[in-house]
């Protein structure tokens, strides 16, 4: 396969370490989750950067089909926290159990007015493709 861009990379070792030395703003995009069928219908979109208080649905692993809310977003290591997941150490003390942010659908969103100006945008750029 030809590359596509010259001002893009298709090295592997570069690619990586600007996933893995990424700020938090690009963290954030890397971060994102699908909308259920029906947040998909509403707001013309795919998927939105995760963030705390966001209801999901977990459909990979261990904890598939538990539903929570996202208690913390977690960065610097590409992971949320959901209420009601975590794990019992051995001292008694409970502990939040790491998910990767595309293993979740989100099935509630947390609206603020940043968030309704990006899916206004999002879903205008969709109508005009369409």
């Amino acid at each position: 396969m030809a590359k596509q861009s010259a001002s893009v990379t298709v090295s592997r070792r570069k690619n990586r370490k600007a996933h893995f030395s990424a700020p938090s703003n690009i963290r954030r995009k890397i971060m994102s989750a699908n909308l259920t069928k029906e947040l998909r219908e509403k707001y013309h979109t795919r998927s939105l950067p995760i963030r705390k208080d966001d209801e999901v649905l977990i459909t990979r692993g261990v904890f598939k089909g538990r539903e929570g809310k996202v208690t913390s977003v977690y960065r610097r290591k590409f992971v949320i926290h959901v209420e009601k997941i975590e794990k019992q150490k051995a001292n008694g003390q409970t502990v939040p159990l790491p998910i990767d942010a595309s293993k979740v659908v989100i099935t509630k969103i947390k609206l603020d007015n940043d968030r309704k100006a990006l899916l206004e945008r999002k879903g205008a750029a969709a109508a005009q493709k369409a």
